[in-house]
């Protein structure tokens, strides 16, 4: 029988990190490409108690077994709305008709792009983004433009030229401790880019899973603070890196309107996240665990961190140019000579080490010579390891480009 996929998958390509996740499985791989959460972090005993809680408590079952609204349970939204205040989100009037809960913070994403684009749409991203994103919009049929940035965010004059040249629905950031760099935009270019959203009538979609995985620095509002009238600010996070990435909750903020379009989308999705899931998150929150947990965990990372610069720098070619970032679970590199990393991370893969080419989160496809490392994963002693066969293939490849490009002698 002929298939007939649809035109929305028919070149899509699968995502780069769950390709990584096939290949991992082998014995012995070290794994610096996917963007998982420290083991050593996670709730597990905290879970264990409140999940046996749960369970006993035949009341509060009879709600993890039955179905629920699709906005999710109003105990667990109304404790979102107050762990967002934390996270410095003071919007006056924001009630529960602005919050909605998702399975994960991908399907918020997936149900702001349903809620809003229609094929040829043009979409604004910070150039490099996260590659989910990027695949999630193509699937829609988005057009999607990058948006150079530096070290305190995007460039304001880059993406006012490009909001007046490509007229965009929307724009896409990760604005605290960026997938795939690590960078955090600064409180002035947060300001900015919400006036300039305004201005030109575009919708902002802030992806923000990793804030509150602080190492070093002071706390930077979420770009959702600025937006003080909730007008263009659709704001996403989820509980994955803090909790744990199979519960599968994240969840929205924004405009009632908009709350309302995607909770309609989400009906003929999944109808509701899972009861059971809310349970424990809920539970989780009202005992306060949240920022304990959260505290224990920056240690771990920031001694992880800090191995990996110190390997880099002990390991790595000197032209290797990379980001310092002050927590989330990224570092972000490039080498100044164009040696393609995609084609070397077969080779990565024979030494038994996974990363992940810089070049899937360009939404034009270049940065060629880019590469994400993920240093919660391991410990120090394997980042040190891993890190030291990265630098021997990336030297081997760097010489090896070189005497490609040599002339051939008379």
């Amino acid at each position: 029988m002929e298939l007939r996929f649809s035109e929305a998958l028919m070149d899509l390509r699968g995502s780069a990190t769950r390709e990584i996740w096939s290949k991992a499985k082998k014995p012995g791989m070290i794994s610096l490409g996917g963007g998982s959460p420290a083991r050593e972090s996670l709730p597990m005993k905290q879970l264990e108690e409140i999940a046996a809680e749960i369970f006993s408590d035949y009341t509060l079952m009879s709600r993890g077994y039955n179905y629920a609204s699709t906005e999710g349970f109003d105990e667990l939204r109304g404790q979102v709305l107050e762990l967002a205040k934390t996270f410095g989100i003071e919007i006056p009037g924001l009630g529960l008709s602005n919050v909605m809960i998702t399975t994960g913070g991908g399907q918020a994403i997936d149900l702001a792009l349903r809620t809003f684009v229609n094929r040829g749409d043009s979409i604004l991203v910070e150039n490099p983004t996260y590659l989910g994103f990027l695949q999630v919009a193509q699937s829609y049929g988005a057009k999607l433009t990058g948006v150079e940035a530096g070290d305190n965010g995007l460039i304001l004059a880059d993406l006012e030229e490009k909001m007046i040249r490509h007229k965009p629905k929307l724009l896409y950031v990760v604005p605290t401790f960026s997938n795939p760099t690590g960078k955090t935009y600064t409180r002035e270019n947060r300001a900015a880019i919400v006036e300039l959203a305004k201005k030109y009538n575009v919708i902002i979609i802030e992806d923000d899973p990793y804030s509150r995985l602080r190492i070093s620095g002071s706390a930077v509002p979420p770009l959702k603070n600025f937006d003080r009238e909730n007008d263009c600010v659709i704001y996403i996070s989820s509980f994955s890196k803090v909790i744990s990435p199979g519960i599968r909750l994240g969840y929205a903020i924004g405009r009632e309107e908009i709350i309302r379009k995607m909770t309609i989308a989400k009906q003929g999705a999944d109808l509701s996240s899972s009861n059971i899931s809310q349970l424990l998150v809920l539970r989780y929150l009202e005992k306060g665990l949240y920022y304990p947990v959260v505290e224990r965990a920056i240690p771990v990372y920031r001694e992880r961190k800090n191995a990996m610069i110190n390997a880099i720098g002990k390991y790595f070619p000197e032209e290797f140019s990379h980001t310092d970032p002050d927590g989330g679970l990224f570092i972000w590199g490039a080498f100044k000579t164009p040696i393609d990393t995609a084609a070397m991370f077969d080779e990565a893969i024979n030494r038994n080490v996974a990363y992940v080419q810089g070049q899937t989160f360009y939404a034009d496809g270049s940065g060629i010579n880019t590469i994400r490392l993920n240093f919660s994963n391991e410990n120090p002693e394997t980042i040190e390891r891993a890190i030291k066969i990265l630098g021997e293939l990336s030297k081997e490849t760097i010489a090896a480009f070189h005497e490609k490009k040599m002339p051939a002698a008379s």
